[in-house]
């Protein structure tokens, strides 16, 4: 029976196989420190095959470099073997909600998410530690003493003798901290749907490096531009020039693949109507061509094409179908429609304002002036780059609003304005946002007012360290004992007057979190190594397992080994079984004469979303139970490699399921 990993993926070994796919011949063996075989790549192989594409050694090139970047990137890609242990305790609608407070540190965090949140993520929010030399619940000060820097920018050698005669000294402020912000942003890139943003607050400090990180990691096309918030309008207090303001950074995961973003209107103009054909930057055929399709009016009502006629108007890789268009409109001109396409007066093709999907939905409130279609202007705008509103104010609706949540306990020094973070929320489609910085939670905040205010279902995921407040300070005195805990009870807090404040518009909104914390994985190192373990500790691993993890513990390690989503529900229930000891016995080996006896047993199986997993992690596993689950046909099933009552159950499970329920996939741990 397979056995599950039970530990995050492997980036390297994925890249490998990435290359493997497309130049097979640059792969091949090796053997690593312990001499075991492993895939490796032949580079002088790889170098061939992109001959005339490769820059190498001293020749020049565009980069953003600083010494740590390799050991950063080794980090982003090494796996790890820890998991997330559930605390229902301190969770709030454990059983329903569908958000998630994770506690432990994001790097890891971010390598636990990857199975099940690739490519699921509408919206990444992260407000880092800014590194200006101040310790905050982040160690924010990311200098590194000037040897060390030194020794890793290779500017002096072991001895202590310098290389360069005049070394940059500035550099060793940034480097941590680029290192610190590399291995996380790339890991949560990974996240992101194709039509995903990503949103980063940062202020002057490392503006400048922040942005060519991301440009980096996500690449300069994909940069959408920068937010400019009036986030305090008193200043800092500083000479020369007094910041009163923060920038975000927003990127696309694929640029071409997200809708237009707009925030809503500060004033709406209910009856006016705007011309349908879109004009000024990105007007034009060539430059958004998913949004050039006919639209059709007969008898002063305007509809749509079909969305089979519509997906073969252009492809990425045939470009515009001039036949089918000219065959389209012909069609429906015989049958008495006019066939109207965005082209301005002096016959430039043009595009639409709204997508071919946006307004198969809303076509039947456009209307028809002349030969132009209009219609109704949105009460939502394109975003202006500066927003000077004084709901932005950090001060005002950031330290001051979570000071009137806690009782006028001033728990958390720095919390961005609740109004900027929903408003940058709504920039992306309804769905999960991951904030890996969660500080006070502002984020899950701003999700619960974005919900109940646009009628929404997104779902938070957030992450924060739970290092520990100083006892000196308000946050330990006020009785919390962490920043995370600060975070979950703001949550309790704001969910539950917002849902008070919303009457029965607030009855089904999910003011709720699952509470997961990171921990060492729940199997113990024969589990990853067996081959490693000594002869004389084998009588010891009775069990794989530690001892202190529960059954609940070891369904949350399985979900993530699976990439199963973390908020389904889960059901528990007690399923009895009449066994006959005769075959137990006889693969024992019993001794001959023994009698054969009915025995009832009782387990505890887990059902995630019903069938999507079926768990048990009891002892004495045999024929009764397997076939009761094979029965139900979940497309999962999981046990203890040692919780089968003999070899033979073992063996049987797997039979059994390929005669009664095939498409299951069966698993040990």
């Amino acid at each position: 029976m397979e056995k599950l990993k039970m530990r995050t993926p492997d980036f390297t070994d994925e890249n490998i196989t990435r290359i493997a796919e497309l130049f097979p011949n640059c792969v091949t063996e090796s053997r690593d420190e312990s001499g075991k075989v492993k895939r490796a790549i032949d580079f002088d192989q790889l170098r061939q095959e992109l001959s005339g594409s490769i820059v190498e050694g001293p020749q020049e090139r565009y980069q953003l470099n600083w010494p740590g970047k390799r050991e950063a990137l080794l980090t982003a890609n090494v796996p790890i073997a820890k998991t997330l242990r559930p605390c229902r305790e301190e969770s709030v609608d454990f059983d329903t909600t569908k958000n998630l407070f994770i506690e432990g540190d994001n790097l890891d965090a971010l390598k636990l998410l990857q199975e099940t949140y690739l490519g699921k993520v509408k919206m990444i929010y992260i407000d880092p530690p800014y590194n200006t030399g101040r310790n905050l619940i982040y160690k924010n000060d990311f200098s590194e003493d000037a040897e060390s820097f030194l020794l890793k920018s290779n500017q002096v050698d072991s001895e202590g003798g310098r290389l360069v005669a005049n070394p940059d000294t500035n550099g060793r402020f940034h480097s941590d901290w680029l290192a610190f912000m590399y291995s996380r942003i790339r890991l949560a890139r990974n996240l992101l749907s194709d039509d995903g943003l990503f949103v980063c607050a940062m202020d002057e400090s490392e503006i400048s490096n922040t942005g060519k990180l991301c440009e980096e990691i996500f690449g300069d096309s994909n940069f959408i531009g920068s937010l400019v918030t009036r986030s305090n309008p008193q200043g800092r207090g500083k000479k020369n020039i007094d910041p009163t303001h923060e920038y975000h950074l927003v990127y696309a995961k694929q640029l071409d693949s997200i809708e237009e973003l707009l925030v809503r209107r500060d004033s709406e103009d209910g009856n006016e109507y705007i011309n349908f054909m879109r004009s000024g930057t990105n007007s034009r055929k060539f430059e958004r061509p998913n949004r050039f399709y006919p639209m059709l009016v007969k008898d002063g009502k305007i509809s749509c094409i079909t969305k089979e006629e519509y997906t073969k108007i252009y492809t990425k890789e045939n470009g515009f179908n001039d036949r089918h268009i000219k065959g389209l409109t012909k069609n429906y001109e015989k049958l008495g429609f006019d066939v109207i396409y965005p082209i301005a007066q002096n016959g430039e093709e043009k595009v639409w304002q709204r997508t071919f999907e946006r307004a198969v939905k809303e076509c039947a409130n456009y209307v028809l002036e002349g030969r132009q279609i209009k219609t109704p202007r949105d009460s939502f705008e394109t975003p202006k780059s500066l927003w000077v509103n004084d709901i932005h104010s950090n001060v005002a609706y950031g330290a001051n609003l979570l000071k009137t949540i806690f009782d006028g306990h001033r728990v958390f020094d720095y919390s961005k304005s609740v109004f900027t973070v929903k408003d940058i929320l709504s920039l992306a489609p309804e769905g999960i946002v991951v904030d890996f910085f969660s500080g006070s939670a502002t984020t899950a905040h701003a999700v619960m007012k974005l919900n109940i205010e646009e009628e929404r279902k997104s779902q938070f995921v957030l992450v924060q360290l739970p290092e520990l407040a100083t006892e000196e300070s308000e946050t330990f005195v006020a009785g919390y004992k962490s920043i995370a805990e600060v975070g979950k009870e703001r949550i309790r807090r704001a969910g539950k007057k917002i849902k008070e404040e919303a009457g029965l518009m607030g009855k089904d909104l999910d003011i709720g979190f699952r509470v997961l914390k990171i921990d060492s994985s729940n199997m113990k190192d024969v589990y990853y190594s067996p081959d490693e373990q000594a002869q004389a500790n084998l009588l010891d691993q009775v069990t794989n397992i530690k001892e202190d993890r529960t059954a609940e513990d070891l369904l949350f390690q399985v979900l993530l080994d699976w990439g199963v989503d973390l908020t389904l529900p889960i059901a528990r229930e007690r399923i009895s079984t009449t066994e006959n000891t005769e075959s137990t016995e006889r693969s024992n080996k019993t001794s001959a004469g023994s009698v054969p006896a009915v025995v009832n047993k009782e387990f505890e199986v887990f059902f995630v979303d019903e069938n999507a997993l079926a768990a048990c992690f009891d002892d004495g596993i045999s024929d009764g139970l397997i076939k009761e689950l094979a029965k139900r046909q979940p497309l999962r099933v999981v046990f203890r490699d040692s919780g089968f009552a003999t070899d033979a159950a073992k063996i049987n499970a797997e039979q059994i399921f390929k005669q009664m329920s095939p498409a299951t996939e069966v698993r040990s741990i």
